[in-house]
């Protein structure tokens, strides 16, 4: 059964602050001593431990820069942890940034088998899945035009459909419906529900509270980097909404 296991990971970044964008600027910079640096380092996770168990369903909520998607894209191995060790047992299905590794100048088939190569998909799973990966995304007519002269309803829908295409062990998303249009929101959140009940894990981030509550059995709070509450949804939402009610 799939697992996750997070041991005292930190997740660090240099923030860059000299702006000079001179020829001179860069070169005076390289002769300076190291106090006099233009950049600072960020910790946009620190010591963060947590077991997730199969049949968890969990979601991760707080402020913007609470570290919560930097949380996942580690995770997903899309940063490395600064310390700290993560060990996942199970296939994941990252659902980030949805549609980010689509070429604008293939087109929507094109897009489908570079895009599922990139999932670890051989060809002739693709080739099964393309006409169920089209009729779902509603792009039928489009599905030979560059991806670039589609709307991003059409876009959002065909990726989708394609991250989707096939059940994981591991879920995990990040804000994946917005911007989304209505029907196709309604549509995708019943597919999401199929494979979320398929999984044995599921992670999400998102600010719609009513929709983590819906989904998970498990949420965590996180801020500065750091999990504030673990535990079961109304209570660790209720709690992280009173404390956001007095500003904290």
């Amino acid at each position: 059964m799939s697992k996750i296991n997070i041991h005292n990971v930190s997740v660090n970044f240099r923030i860059y602050h000299d702006k000079s964008p001179s020829i001179k600027g860069y070169f005076s910079s390289l002769f300076k001593s190291n106090k006099d640096n233009a950049y600072s380092n960020y910790s946009a996770v620190k010591n963060v431990s947590l077991v997730i168990e199969p049949s968890e369903r969990v979601g991760i909520i707080g402020h913007n820069g609470a570290g919560k998607s930097t949380l996942l894209k580690t995770l997903c191995r899309i940063y490395e942890p600064s310390s700290g060790i993560i060990h996942v047992n199970g296939k994941i299905a990252p659902l980030l940034e949805i549609g980010a590794g689509f070429h604008p100048e293939f087109t929507g088939r094109e897009n489908i088998y570079l895009n599922g190569a990139i999932l670890g998909l051989k060809k002739q799973q693709i080739r099964s899945l393309e006409d169920g990966i089209i009729r779902f995304a509603e792009v039928e007519e489009f599905i030979d035009t560059p991806v670039k002269y589609y709307s991003t309803g059409m876009h959002m829908r065909l990726a989708f459909s394609l991250a989707t295409a096939t059940q994981p062990d591991i879920i995990i998303l990040d804000e994946i419906f917005a911007g989304g249009d209505a029907s196709f929101v309604a549509n995708a959140k019943s597919r999401l529900r199929e494979m979320i009940h398929k999984s044995d894990i599921m992670i999400m981030v998102s600010h719609d509270h009513e929709l983590v509550k819906s989904l998970c059995n498990r949420v965590i709070w996180m801020d500065h980097g750091q999990i504030v509450a673990d535990g079961l949804p109304d209570e660790i939402v209720r709690q992280y909404l009173a404390a956001d009610a007095i500003g904290e």
